[in-house]
């Protein structure tokens, strides 16, 4: 069995004064404490090539992705499918989501730095790809937790659940030369939000930035950080909150450092490995329109248009898309959602991204019905559609349930967690692949 790799770093740092993603579409950077990196990942054998690319941005907007997928695929001679993006998702980054409330895509950024380093560096990583073995282990760590409070009256806020769902699986994938042994790349895979600086003025990779560093020291090989299932997962902050400043950043990334390199050091047993791609379209369906009253009632609860920010702005605006819609009369309503999907399978190690901010539950519940031993679930991975929850939680509302009602003129039905897990179980059952 052939197997190869190579791997290849470039900074993606933007200028200072440039507008950070995240919270409020009106922050401006003031400061840099650790730069933006973007790594590229070639994995294939002797027939296949591909690239796993992990990005220090919040998120990437899909039709972005897919542009960048397509410069890729055309500057590297690998096809645009063959090529998954996944952002770090830290808040603390240029704005390449053009998310409604959240501001417009850094359009310059995106040309003149991103782009540039996304290219170079998939370049580099196919350039060094070389006879390679690879180990995987996974453990337990603390670093996230449930972000979902819920307050005695009955409301979620973002802070910290002690008795919610999160994923407490670590994995570390280390891949070393055939032949000498060396460090090629060590990929840690968790999910947990980017969140520990805050709504801050300073660029940071948060909290994954450190974890990746220390890694990188010890191991002396390139350590890159690939996020799970976010969308209910913050970090685990002394201060009993989601977000707190740049002392929180250092405090609970090297409490996940210890964590990484824990299990990175139960890596004890290396091979080749056998690569494969699994492609289909998922499809989720959508629920019914509400009605013209309820959406005017829903409307009329929403003060001062023009200065709604952030979720107010985006349920605003997705109030005004359903009224034009129903006024109209054309009620042409779509039968579902639909994106291309690549799973990638390197071993026994299958990577599935998702365009959402995934629930815990949906991760797990996904590991536990696949037949790979690892099932690393993406979020914000080939693109961004806002949050994916559990079904189980729509009920009891909150911003995450918020953003899945309103980020799409049509909003995806409730079981939307069961539909997917079944589409990806789909996928890589039908055998659709590469080879």
């Amino acid at each position: 069995m052939k197997f190869y790799c190579g791997a290849a770093r470039e900074k993606i740092t933007p200028k200072i004064g440039t507008l950070l993603y995240g919270y409020r579409p009106d922050i401006k950077s003031e400061s840099v404490n650790d730069d933006l990196t973007l790594s590229a990942i070639a994995i294939g054998d002797a027939n296949y090539r591909c690239l796993l690319i992990s990005a220090d941005i919040g998120d990437i907007q899909t039709e972005l992705c897919g542009s960048l997928r397509k410069t890729l695929a055309d500057a590297c001679g690998i096809a645009a499918r063959d090529i998954i993006v996944v952002a770090t998702h830290t808040h603390c980054a240029p704005n390449l989501s053009g998310f409604e409330g959240w501001g417009e895509i850094d359009r310059e950024y995106y040309e003149t730095v991103f782009l540039p380093a996304a290219i170079s560096a998939a370049k580099k990583a196919i350039a060094n790809m070389e006879p390679a073995e690879l180990g995987v282990a996974t453990g337990d760590s603390k670093v996230g937790i449930n972000r979902r409070e819920h307050t005695r009256d009955g409301q979620i806020l973002l802070g910290q659940n002690p008795w919610g769902l999160f994923d407490p699986a670590i994995t570390v994938i280390r891949i070393r030369r055939a032949d000498t042994k060396e460090g090629i790349v060590n990929i840690v895979h968790y999910g947990c939000h980017g969140t520990a600086c805050g709504m801050s003025t300073t660029i940071t990779r948060d909290w994954p930035g450190v974890m990746v560093d220390r890694l990188e020291m010890e191991t002396g090989t390139l350590s890159v950080f690939v996020n799970g299932a976010i969308g209910d997962v913050g970090p685990r902050l002394s201060n009993g909150k989601t977000v707190g400043d740049i002392s929180y950043v250092e405090e609970l990334g090297s409490c996940a450092a210890m964590d990484a390199i824990r299990v990175a050091a139960q890596v004890k047993s290396y091979a080749p490995a056998r690569v494969a791609a699994f492609y289909g379209t998922v499809r989720l369906p959508y629920k019914e329109l509400p009605t013209l009253d309820e959406i005017r009632k829903e409307k009329a609860k929403l003060k001062d248009s023009e200065s709604l920010v952030n979720i107010d702005a985006l349920r605003y605006g997705y109030l005004c898309k359903v009224e034009e819609i129903l006024l109209s009369g054309k009620l042409q309503h779509p039968n579902c959602f639909e994106f291309e999907e690549t799973i990638l399978a390197v071993g026994d190690i299958v990577f599935v991204p998702f365009p959402f901010e995934i629930f815990s539950e949906i991760s797990m519940r996904l590991r536990y019905y696949s037949k790979y031993a690892h099932t690393l679930c993406m979020s914000c991975a080939n693109g961004y559609s806002g949050y994916l929850p559990s079904q189980d939680q729509i009920c009891r509302g909150g911003y995450e349930v918020g953003v899945f009602r309103y980020s799409s003129t049509y909003s995806l039905a409730d079981n939307s967690d069961d539909n997917i897990i079944n589409e990806v179980l789909k996928i890589i059952e039908r055998g659709e692949t590469n080879v």
